[in-house]
């Protein structure tokens, strides 16, 4: 897969030009100036960069277009959304950006027909979030002694979260201690999140039937307009005709 973050200015997900009107008839990632190279993408929206909730839409590209493959509710972070590159740790804000699927996890067994690389939770699964630890935003099995339990995810105890889950790439590659660890797409809690994205529990298992790391998916998460996701360039001057 490629690297966590695909560059983007200023980590926004920027949009082709296009009149308000006609840019609603046409596929979000048709209207995007990057989509990863691959052939496969969600796109997490949220309506307002405050908002926590919105859409996460799941794309195929085939004969030249793309084309819808699905759709469900989503959840964002509790404080809504911010730009991925100076996000903080701990505000409770999603980053946005446009980011890999390095693999997926679950409490529960993979759904058939999963194709992505899998790890199965077990009651030594930990996401460690201590950004004094060597295994910052990483998996440990079992929890490293430099890795404070309180500053953990003890992955077996989120349960409906993470019943199912896919990793999303940010921080990942080459973290930044103190930008954020632990950023998921994964099942419905209660209600919005701590930063992560979330979808109901079918449509989890529905996006991992469908994602095929051979078709290089990645999700992008934004919002239509806002300083801080998917931006609208002001439409071009009308070309002449020929």
């Amino acid at each position: 897969m490629r690297s966590g973050v695909v560059a983007l200015a200023s980590a926004t997900l920027l949009l082709l030009a296009a009149t308000p009107g006609a840019a609603d008839e046409v596929p979000l990632p048709e209207r995007m100036t990057d989509t990863g190279g691959g052939t496969q993408l969600i796109t997490a929206e949220a309506p307002t960069a405050a908002a926590t909730s919105g859409t996460v839409t799941w794309w195929d590209r085939q004969g030249g277009r793309w084309l819808k493959a699905g759709a469900a509710a989503a959840r964002f972070g509790a404080k809504g959304l911010a730009e991925g590159g100076s996000r903080r740790q701990g505000t409770n804000t999603t980053p946005t950006g446009l980011y890999d699927l390095p693999y997926a996890f679950g409490i529960k067994a993979a759904p058939p027909g999963t194709k992505a690389p899998y790890r199965p939770v077990h009651r030594t699964s930990w996401w460690c979030q201590d950004d004094e630890s060597a295994s910052y935003n990483r998996w440990r099995e079992p929890l490293p002694a430099d890795c404070r339990a309180t500053e953990a995810e003890h992955l077996i105890t989120f349960d409906p979260q993470y019943a199912y889950a896919l990793v999303i790439g940010f921080n990942y590659d080459q973290p930044v201690r103190g930008r954020g660890a632990g950023i998921f797409l994964h099942v419905n809690g209660k209600g919005a999140t701590a930063g992560c994205v979330s979808v109901p529990r079918d449509a989890m298992r529905r996006i991992l039937e469908w994602a095929d790391p051979s078709r290089r998916p990645h999700i992008a998460i934004g919002t239509p307009g806002g300083a801080t996701g998917i931006t609208r360039h002001q439409p071009a001057p009308r070309a002449a005709a020929r």
